[in-house]
């Protein structure tokens, strides 16, 4: 049988023009090659697997050739052929760290006045060179600096930053970049045909990306997936082999949480526990699939390192996912991997992340989902059922068609002869079964109770959601043109509810005001803000039954930059902090005095 030879060997590049995805080092060290402007010591540097020590050696290869073709090594002199056959006395390499100690060095200043026996130079390459010790790196420095003139050190490390500043002042520095994932590709592309055998594109991608940029890497990789497939590399069968999470997984789940259906992806997570993988690699895995969609939407598209069919798949999900959508994703899942190291329940961290990422996935498909309030006026649920299915629809004009004034004014519904607390008139399902006369008024009405009752996901995790002031706004909104003239006459009464039945919010009812339909609040802190967004809905629809406003409210809220003072929040104490402060909040007196009588 004939021994095996490992592909990162067997295909090791021997000329420059083999060498992969370093075309800045290979054009500089050729032109210095032809114009004979050589050098004494030349640093390379760069992450592994990209080519340093093979480039050095090609470099060494080249200056001691006796008929090179330009600047490549012909490969039939003595010189070369005793290169090829690893007996050349012109290269010596040397191991720096299991060599270096002063001792190590001394011997090598020894070896560097022995004169070449073929060729013109003695090339000593150093590899490793970050491991010198301290002592080493200074016995170093004058032979560095002033070698014989047959002598040239070429020094190889992936870590620069280790190096003393007195080594570096003294080579030429070549930085090496790591491979692309299409020119790894590429060479891999060219191994298989070599060997017989046969690799779809997404089988040679994956391998690429799980190298991260080292050619080695991806040839000892490539070894072990055709030790595992046999001559016809599968994309499962290597994603299997490499113990990483093929690219449809993500697109799986992709589809689910643009869906909402949450109930799946969790099912999926499950599935892919099972496999071995955790939390950690999934996330991170999700999270840059996400920003392969996102830079795959306009001309950003070369950012992402894939190639053929799988670049078209990214073309094809990006185009039906929203930005907004995306974004989000990212954000909660970078935010949530700073946690997950440290959590007791890994995997229940995971789920919450993939059940807030379908919430903005329902959110984008289901235009229902948007706050009600926006759509519909506020009615009086108690109501009888005509006057409900009136204020229920809202009225929708073509855009051709100009409305005036006093068109778009409803029927006048009265308020309810006396407040009742607002979370008691929450509607239960019988009360809601309106007959609607189109079939989208009785899904617009569906979509209403389900809300109203909690009966989706995007309800039940409202406080995590980051509401915002224009989320929802309706193109066509139902406004009672006396809306502020209503509010501005009911303006005490609307304070004397709110603050009844929302104390929590005191200090934002303080500062109520009204222009046109929107309700006007000012609070101190951006947590206070978020609070009363969530309780939009029912605060709005508690103003307009006091107020007796037929249409529809919107409420603005803005946060001061202002020193607010700390207020009490006992009845008793906030009637004598209003009596100290009785020219500023006079009105306010009276409301709390009957409040502490009820």
């Amino acid at each position: 049988m004939e021994k095996f030879i490992v592909s990162a060997r067997k295909y090791r590049p021997a000329t420059f023009a083999s060498v992969v995805g370093q075309n800045h080092i290979t054009s500089t060290l050729k032109n210095a090659i032809e114009r004979g402007q050589l050098a004494h010591a030349y640093l390379f540097c760069g992450p592994r697997g990209v080519g340093k020590t093979t480039c050095a050696r090609i470099f060494a290869k080249a200056i001691n050739c006796q008929h090179p073709v330009g600047a490549e090594a012909c490969d039939e002199c003595d010189s070369c052929r005793s290169f090829n056959e690893n007996r050349s006395l012109n290269i010596h390499e040397l191991d720096a760290a299991s060599n270096n100690s002063v001792e190590d060095i001394r011997n090598l200043i020894e070896q560097v006045r022995v004169l070449p026996q073929i060729g013109q130079y003695s090339v000593f390459i150093i590899d490793e060179v970050h491991m010198l010790s301290s002592a080493a790196f200074n016995a170093f420095l004058k032979t560095l600096e002033e070698p014989p003139q047959h002598a040239i050190f070429i020094l190889a490390t992936t870590e620069k930053h280790k190096i003393i500043p007195t080594i570096l002042s003294r080579c030429q520095i070549y930085d090496f970049n790591r491979i692309r994932v299409e020119d790894a590709v590429g060479y891999l592309r060219y191994i298989a045909q070599s060997e017989g055998v046969e690799a779809d594109d997404e089988s040679l991608n994956l391998i690429a990306q799980k190298a991260d940029g080292g050619m080695r890497d991806a040839l000892s990789m490539f070894d072990k997936a055709v030790s595992f497939c046999g001559t016809k590399l599968e994309y499962r069968a290597v994603a299997a082999t490499l113990n990483v999470l093929d690219y449809d997984t993500y697109f799986r789940f992709t589809e689910l949480l643009l869906r909402g259906d949450y109930v799946n992806a969790l099912l999926e997570y499950d599935a892919v526990l099972s496999k071995g993988f955790s939390g950690q690699i999934f996330m991170s895995g999700l999270n840059q699939h996400f920003r392969d969609l996102l830079v795959a939407k306009g001309p950003a598209v070369s950012l992402i390192e894939y190639t053929g069919s799988l670049l078209e798949k990214y073309r094809q999900q990006a185009a039906i996912c929203e930005p907004a959508f995306l974004f989000g994703a990212i954000s909660l899942l970078t935010e949530a991997d700073s946690k997950l190291r440290t959590s007791s329940s890994q995997r229940l961290l995971v789920e919450l992340i993939l059940m807030k990422i379908s919430t903005l996935g329902e959110k984008k498909n289901n235009e229902l989902t948007a706050p009600i309030e926006a759509k519909y006026s506020l009615p009086d649920l108690d109501a009888p059922k005509q006057q409900i299915v009136a204020t229920a629809q809202p009225q929708i004009v073509p855009a051709s068609q100009p409305v005036a004034a006093q068109e778009i004014k409803q029927p006048t519904v009265a308020p309810a002869p006396t407040p009742q607390p607002i979370m008691e008139q929450v509607p239960t399902v019988e009360k809601t079964t309106i007959q609607e006369s189109t079939p989208q008024a009785q899904t617009e009405s569906r979509a209403k109770t389900s809300i109203l009752l909690g009966g989706s996901l995007s309800s039940l995790l409202n406080e995590v959601s980051n509401p915002t002031e224009s989320e929802g706004r309706g193109a066509h909104q139902t406004i009672d043109p006396d809306s502020e003239l209503k509010l501005s006459q009911m303006k005490e009464a609307i304070v004397k509810r709110m603050c009844s039945e929302r104390p929590r919010f005191v200090s934002a009812f303080e500062q109520i005001e009204f222009e046109g339909n929107v309700v006007k609040l000012a609070v101190p802190t951006e947590s206070l803000r978020d609070e009363l967004l969530g309780e939009r809905f029912w605060i709005l629809k508690g103003i307009a039954e006091v107020a007796g406003v037929d249409g529809a409210l919107d409420m603005h809220i803005e946060i001061k930059d202002i020193d607010f003072k700390l207020k009490p929040t006992r009845i008793e104490d906030r009637e004598a902090y209003m009596r100290d402060n009785v020219k500023e909040y006079s009105y306010m007196q009276s409301i709390f005095d009957t409040v502490a009588e009820g």
